[in-house]
């Protein structure tokens, strides 16, 4: 299908929303900017950067969870067919079953194999299943190509020794989800730590948190260098100085959204209370970072109000998405819940009010969102607050979709 048509054709279709500005109760707002982000083919990856694959996957995460929520939606085959162009245009780069040359983009490739998973399984096109089978066994054997440091930590790109938090949001949903598949009671051996991949996934997330937790604040730093050789590198646990908001939103979906999965199945039960734990701990860190006039959270989340701070809005729909989405699914409980529920709520409608911006009566843009923040840098505050926003950034547009449909359950629950 062409999109360029879809993108002219969508609005056609019945629609109910409309330009006011400011948030309004009675919009889904999840939809309105789905149906936006089509008309700017957002999500088809069509050159081969190294982020291209994660803005590509987080698309497909957006609208497989809007068609989840919303499957009677009058748009909904055309969401549907959105995500099947998405992921074609991921394919499109990938070697051809090779894992090793998938190694020239971060561990963010993996963002895809979620939507690959689905396609795979579509009984009604067995020629089209084959190909997206293949996909799926070539991002996974990618895994275990995949380099590691000297603690067997996965490398999240090309810098040797480094592991960053933004990776788990890609690795942890789809390595479950893989595993879990294949219906024994273990999964798969991973030989590197004599475990089965759930516990290579649990190895993961603690590794990080081990090497990255701020004590002080609960709060977890953008990533660490095995060889504490970088610049950057705490001489005693290779930690990076500065908690960037979108890394830890990376690392805080990874958690609710990995344990989502191994809460479903009693094989995996056991892992749950750790991953549990971590999320609610996580959670109440959040929560304490939040900030008291915005209600939402900043670019460097530990540091509020030093000059050239500011709040960003991809980080903070994400921590939104977080919160909210752990009190739905029952993972905070009592005072925790209500809380979450407050701030994630009150989270929502700042962002609504204040980055969401009316571009026509049919089309919402988004701004707010920081571009590219690497760790291949002086990884200093002020190289954090000194990289430049992006308008209609995916990275936060998409995690504002997550965040909205969070918020209309909760609001269509009241």
């Amino acid at each position: 299908m062409q999109f360029g048509v879809l993108a002219a054709g969508i609005f056609a279709l019945t629609t109910t929303v409309h330009a006011t500005a400011g948030y309004s109760a009675t919009e889904k707002y999840s939809l309105w900017m789905a149906q936006s982000l089509i008309s700017r083919n957002d999500g088809i990856m069509n050159e081969s950067f190294s982020s291209a694959p994660l803005q590509a996957g987080f698309t497909q995460k957006a609208f497989t969870a809007l068609l989840a929520q919303y499957p009677d939606d009058d748009n909904a085959n055309i969401y549907r067919d959105y995500v099947r162009s998405s992921v074609d245009s991921v394919l499109h780069y990938f070697a051809n079953g090779i894992a090793t040359a998938d190694l020239q983009y971060p561990l963010d490739r993996l963002s895809s194999g979620n939507a690959l998973l689905d396609l795979s399984a579509d009984a009604s096109n067995q020629t089209a299943a084959s190909a997206y089978q293949l996909g799926v066994e070539t991002l996974r054997s990618s895994i275990d190509v995949n380099r590691r440091n000297s603690v067997l930590g996965l490398w999240y790109y090309v810098y040797p020794e480094w592991s960053y938090l933004d990776g788990m949001y890609s690795l942890a949903p789809f390595y479950a989800r893989y595993a879990l598949s294949r219906g024994t009671k273990d999964a798969e051996v991973i030989t590197a730590i004599n475990g089965t991949a759930v516990d290579d996934i649990m190895y993961q997330l603690d590794l990080l948190w081990q090497r990255c937790l701020n004590i002080t604040s609960g709060l977890l730093a953008h990533g660490y260098d095995d060889s504490r050789t970088a610049v950057w590198a705490n001489p005693e646990t290779g930690a990076s100085p500065n908690v960037w908001g979108r890394s830890l939103g990376w690392y805080f979906m990874a958690l609710v959204d990995t344990l989502e999965i191994l809460s479903s199945q009693p094989v995996t039960q056991g892992y749950t209370k750790q991953l549990g734990e971590r999320y609610r701990s996580l959670a109440a860190a959040v929560i304490q970072a939040v900030d008291s006039q915005t209600g939402a959270w900043w670019q460097v989340v530990d540091q509020p109000g030093r000059k050239g701070n500011y709040i960003e809005s991809s980080a903070s729909s994400m921590f939104t998405y977080g919160l909210l989405k752990g009190v739905r699914l029952g993972y905070l409980e009592g005072n925790d819940a209500e809380s979450s529920k407050t701030i994630g709520v009150g989270a929502y409608e700042y962002l609504t009010n204040t980055f969401v911006v009316y571009e026509n009566e049919r089309v919402l843009g988004w701004n707010g969102t920081v571009t590219i923040c690497s760790l291949n840098s002086t990884a200093t505050y002020e190289y954090y607050v000194g990289q430049p926003l992006r308008y209609n950034s995916v990275l936060g547009s998409a995690a504002y979709i997550l965040a909205s449909l969070e918020y209309e359950s909760i609001q269509g629950s009241n």
